[in-house]
């Protein structure tokens, strides 16, 4: 984002190109990862996230390679997906079974070699199983000693691959460990790894309470933003909405932040589809196109030095009519 005459590279939910599978490849029993792959490509996406092991099962990383770059796509990282584990339901770093702590650990250190095999150097951990859903039910600080001997492993495995954290509240369990930014935020200081960092979803953070740019300013002050999923949603839960559909200005004062530090990672559309059956391939379209437009909007922002001068005196009405008007010209 550092140059608005070059797009960001754009990824999306693999998983969603799966809607009407039947109708899209008729005839086909399986369908594979560089399926999913071929089919994102037709809405513009330029890069792909896979899911480890989950996109592993049907293809081969020199495969997943091959139709990387057969469709004109990049890697941009693999994240770690543990809920396919049953042994994992009371948590994977946080496990109390040390043992399955440990599997966790393997399979984490496996999808990293597996990520460094294809050339990629982000590992995105959402460490959705890690949490509690009872008073007296965790140990809180045995939990957390766990949680971080663990990370700081996984980090220690490949030093050239950046570990990136993505926080959200609760869902499936009822708390998370690491809630919010400034939890986060905690968690990598304590640790005090160099390759690791924020992943920051928009849904997430509206989730967790917070205002998204202040989180990514919060996030780029203390470690680094690794990586933007962008979606939107009611902030009650992740709806995976798409871009800007309910909060518009706070995506752009978000991509505006981006823009201030200097992030130039992918933009990856973290939306269901599935919730409501939308055409996967016309809401990845849609969420390119309006994301490009919030960026020319951005751009203007960012430089704008009498927006800068109403922020400075905490002007509120004179800063909503700046941004309005180059919203809504």
């Amino acid at each position: 984002m550092k140059n608005q005459s070059h797009p960001p590279r754009y990824a999306a939910r693999l998983n969603a190109f799966k809607i009407g599978a039947n109708d899209y490849w008729p005839q086909k029993n399986t369908v594979t990862t560089a399926d999913l792959l071929s089919r994102a490509a037709t809405a513009g996406l330029t890069a792909a996230d896979l899911n480890f092991p989950d996109h592993f099962v049907d293809d081969t990383p020199s495969e997943l390679s091959l139709a990387l770059q057969d469709n004109g796509m990049v890697l941009n990282g693999v994240a770690m997906r543990y809920y396919t584990d049953d042994r994992y339901k009371l948590g994977a770093f946080t496990n109390p079974d040390a043992s399955v702590r440990q599997a966790a650990i393997d399979e984490t250190k496996r999808g990293l070699d597996t990520l460094g095999q294809m050339g990629g150097t982000l590992m995105t951990l959402w460490m959705g199983q890690d949490g509690f859903d009872y008073s007296f039910q965790m140990d809180y600080a045995r939990a957390w000693d766990a949680t971080l001997e663990a990370m700081a492993e996984v980090a220690d495995h490949n030093p050239a691959i950046d570990i990136a954290l993505e926080y959200k509240p609760n869902e499936p369990r009822a708390f998370a460990l690491m809630p919010d930014a400034a939890t986060t935020l905690l968690a990598l200081s304590e640790m005090n790894r160099p390759n690791t960092g924020v992943t920051l979803d928009f849904a997430h953070v509206l989730y967790a309470d917070e205002m998204p740019a202040y989180a990514a300013a919060l996030v780029g002050r203390y470690s680094r933003i690794l990586g933007v999923h962008l979606n939107d949603g009611y902030g009650k839960w992740d709806n995976g909405l798409m871009v800007g559909a309910v909060h518009p200005i706070q995506t752009v004062e978000l991509l505006v932040e981006l823009e201030r530090a200097g992030y130039d990672g992918a933009i990856y559309f973290d939306t269901f589809p599935d919730h409501s059956g939308l055409d996967p391939v016309a809401e990845a379209r849609t969420n390119i196109e309006v994301v490009e437009r919030l960026r020319g909007v951005a751009a203007r922002l960012v430089s704008d030095s009498e927006l800068q001068r109403a922020i400075a005196k905490q002007d509120a009405p004179k800063a909503m009519r700046l941004v309005q008007a180059t919203m809504l010209p």
